[in-house]
Formats: structure tokens, C-alpha cells, sequence
């Protein structure tokens, strides 16, 4: 009796053993083909040895209602095969201290190409664009969610701050609209998210 039961103990961690493994290898080769390994490269021209060019902030020429608008080129590489569409989102998480949150500065649903001329946010005709921190109503005088639905230049008023450019490479398209919130496009791509690269630059103050 003892026999019979140490036997079937082995047996059952052994399946178990080897159901673990397979499994594991199954998710591994998914995630090889879906290209969540984060092979995608994002490049920009505005970026030279890490440092933002001044144009694209709060030194540049271009402005509305108070708000840099001239916004970064950005170049995207090796991304998955079946990628059809692309988000972006660009914050500062060196704000936090100055005011409490991570400032938002762009935000980008549906990029159907794998590039961004400098100045594209100004007219925006292949994407859409959520609200920035302009529109914060923590702020004394926000502006109206689809005013600020537009790219927002870096404005450190403290110190040199880090911004991070986050792109995503998506499967499929969002049910997005003009002037949508940041959360709102997290859940949006939730399932959705192929590969993704994160571009680091400093912007001087």
C-alpha cells in the first residue's frame, strides 16, 4: 500500500514537472513572438548626447498661451511585424517635488508611421493627441482639456530635469478621441502592448 501511494506521488510531481516547463516555455515563445523582449529602439535628432535641443521648451520660439508647442522628432526601430499603431506619452517625474504629481507633457494615440517630424503636434492629422498638465485642475488657471491637447515643451523651473518619452508599439487601433486623459490610454492598452522603449533626455533650466 505504502508502494502504490510513494508511486503515485512520483508520478503526479513528475507530470507536474513537466506541465510547469512546457508551460513555461509556451510563454516564453509567445512573448518571443509578440516582441515584448523590448527589442524597439526610439531615436530623436532633438536629442544630441542626451540632452533636449532648446527649441523644443521653454527657450524655443514657439508658444501658445504660454505653453512651448514645438514638439520633438522621434524616430522608432525594430518593432514588432504586427504592430498597428503606436502611443507615446512624455513626462517628468522630476516635477513631483515642485508640485506634487509627474508633469504630463504629451500624449499620442493611433501613430500609424514610425516617425514624427519636429513641430508635428501642430497640426496633428495622423493621431491624436490627450490633455497635458496645462490642463491640471490643481493649477490656479487650467486650461480647457482640448486646449491642451497638444504637445507641452519642457519648463523646469527648479534644476535640470529628466524627462522620459515612453513608445509603444500596439496591436491594433484605440477608441481614443481629441483631448483624451492619460489613464484613459493606459486602459486602452491594456492586452495591447507588442513592445515598448522608454528615451531618457535631460532639458536644462
Amino acid at each position: 500500500m505504502f508502494k502504490n501511494r510513494h508511486l503515485l506521488l512520483v508520478t503526479l510531481i513528475t507530470v507536474f514537472i513537466m506541465y510547469t516547463s512546457s508551460s513555461i516555455l509556451t510563454a516564453k515563445q509567445i512573448e518571443r513572438e509578440r516582441g515584448v523582449e523590448k527589442n524597439m529602439i526610439v531615436t530623436s535628432s532633438g536629442i544630441i548626447n542626451g540632452i533636449i535641443d532648446k527649441k523644443y521648451g521653454k527657450y524655443g520660439a514657439q508658444f501658445s498661451k504660454g505653453i512651448p508647442t514645438h514638439s520633438i522628432p522621434l524616430t522608432i526601430k525594430e518593432y514588432p511585424k504586427d504592430t498597428k499603431t503606436f502611443a507615446i506619452i512624455m513626462e517628468d517625474k522630476d516635477a513631483i517635488p515642485v508640485v506634487g504629481f509627474s508633469w504630463l507633457h504629451w500624449s499620442v494615440a493611433n501613430l500609424t508611421k514610425d516617425s514624427l517630424e519636429e513641430n508635428a503636434s501642430i497640426n496633428a492629422k495622423d493621431f491624436i493627441q490627450g490633455t497635458n498638465s496645462w490642463s491640471s485642475s490643481l493649477l490656479p488657471q487650467p486650461l480647457d482639456r482640448y486646449e491642451a491637447a497638444k504637445y507641452g515643451g519642457p519648463t523646469p523651473p527648479d534644476k535640470n530635469h529628466d524627462y522620459e518619452i515612453h513608445v509603444f508599439a500596439l496591436d491594433t487601433s484605440l477608441d481614443l478621441h481629441k483631448g483624451f486623459y492619460v489613464n484613459e490610454l493606459y486602459k486602452a492598452m491594456d492586452g495591447h502592448i507588442l513592445a515598448q522603449y522608454t528615451l531618457k533626455a535631460i532639458y536644462t533650466k
